[in-house]
């Protein structure tokens, strides 16, 4: 039997920009993305603490150790600069395996940096 568990989290990130004139994604500090085990391209939710807005997008590489948290597109919508976010991504993997898996779980500063 196969479920669906957390993967990876970004606890409590900070929006840093919206660009609504972009094809769409989430743009993340690729030292976040290193640490919470996340890839370009992967499909990540994203949990608006401040709005309780939650969306599907994809991860796309930003610069590293620059605390970038940019939503793109439509998604720009959802979230003002500044507004805290939850982002997760789940994996598919056998029961058996998910009883023994670790998340990685990552707690970034007020500056989306590395604690």
């Amino acid at each position: 039997m196969q479920i669906e568990i957390l993967k990876s989290k970004i606890h409590r990130a900070s929006i840093t920009d919206a660009n609504l004139n972009y094809v769409g994604s989430l743009t993340i500090d690729e030292d976040l993305m290193d640490a919470a085990n996340l890839i370009e391209n992967e499909k990540i939710h994203i949990y608006n603490i401040n709005n309780g807005e939650r969306l599907e997008t994809y991860v796309i590489k930003g610069l590293r150790g620059s605390g970038t948290i940019v939503l793109n597109g439509a998604a720009a919508r959802k979230a003002a600069i500044g507004d805290l976010v939850i982002i997760i991504s789940y994996a598919m993997m056998d029961f058996e395996l998910a009883k023994s898996f670790k998340p990685s779980i990552v707690f970034p500063d007020q500056h989306n940096k590395l604690k």
